[in-house]
């Protein structure tokens, strides 16, 4: 694996390690936030179900109640850490594990708000219960999204920098290179962690209508995200493009589309800026200063800074004039 490849475990590692702290915060402190509001006996169990049928049944103290979830989530990372072969699908554990305990907790701390006994309770809110069920969802198969990335390939090619690279007949050649910002990373992640309070207060009913600030962080944090890293690939069929920890969405072009490809050198200032930036020289994803990939399609430059990027372009046009010589 190149180094980049290692970057990216690295980062991986620390986000998720970053979850793993972040869970166990909101689960000790939601209810700490609202403990004046709380009753010392909390109802934790609802017998009749979801809804004004749903009448309290189980209760807990304040601390066994603020304790309970976060020995739960410590089981499961705990569980996650000694067992390899769920160590190996971490993430599809842990993000929807944490977004139902997360949930659990805030819905249980809302129910018994502003109650001094604990079968004075609410029932539990069906519309909390179902945005966490499709939050723990979507959770998941980011999770499942996170663990099909692969390891990073390089083509073994000649001599780098070379506008043409020979191809040998009868074989195909992939280049593969990833870049990852880890500042818009962070980025990403600081509004992603205010937006998820956010969320969590709001369904705890610390908060009023919280979707007035959920919604933009939100949408702020995936655009961040988005533009923090890409993965860009060349095959017999052309150039593709991923964006996110994800690699999605992605942007393609066609091998018979390119008129060419060459590496050039660019920076922020030049193209305006980090991330996702429109200019005169054209589309370029800027996540660190230096090489970059350049192809030309219809008269306009799409550049990404990527690693190796005089290889890929090497390939690409050998594929270009591949195309073109085939009738």
């Amino acid at each position: 694996m190149s180094g980049a490849g290692r970057g990216s475990g690295r980062g991986a590692a620390l986000g998720l390690a970053g979850w793993v702290a972040g869970v166990a915060a909101v689960l000790v402190a939601l209810p700490l936030a609202a403990r004046a509001r709380l009753p010392d006996r909390m109802a934790t169990h609802w017998g009749g179900g979801v809804g004004d049928s749903g009448a309290p049944d189980g209760l807990m103290s304040f601390g066994e109640s603020m304790a309970f979830p976060p020995a739960i989530w410590a089981v499961l990372v705990l569980g996650v850490a000694v067992f390899a072969v769920i160590r190996a699908r971490a993430a599809t554990v842990l993000l929807p594990g944490g977004v139902l305990l997360a949930g659990a907790q805030a819905s249980i701390v809302r129910a018994n708000l502003d109650h001094e006994d604990w079968r004075q309770a609410d029932p539990l809110d069906g519309r909390v219960l179902a945005a966490v069920l499709a939050g723990a969802l979507l959770a998941a198969f980011a999770g499942a999204m996170i663990n099909r990335q692969g390891p990073v390939v390089a083509v073994a090619s000649p001599a780098v920098g070379a506008p043409v690279m020979d191809i040998p007949a009868g074989e195909r050649l992939v280049w593969l290179a990833r870049t990852s910002n880890p500042w818009l990373r962070l980025t990403a992640a600081v509004l992603g962690a205010v937006a998820g309070v956010a969320a969590i207060a709001g369904a705890g009913g610390l908060l009023g209508p919280a979707w007035q600030l959920v919604v933009p962080l939100g949408v702020a944090s995936l655009a961040v995200l988005a533009s923090s890293s890409v993965r860009a690939r060349v095959t017999g069929q052309g150039l593709e493009v991923g964006f996110g920890p994800l690699g999605w969405p992605v942007r393609r072009w066609a091998a018979a589309d390119i008129e060419s490809a060459r590496a050039e050198h660019r920076t922020p200032a030049r193209v305006g800026g980090w991330g996702y930036r429109l200019s005169g020289l054209g589309t370029t994803v800027m996540l660190r200063a230096g090489e970059c990939l350049v192809v030309r399609s219809r008269g306009k430059d799409f550049a990404v800074s990527v690693d190796d990027a005089a290889r890929g372009a090497a390939l690409l046009n050998s594929l270009v004039a591949d195309t073109r010589s085939t009738p």
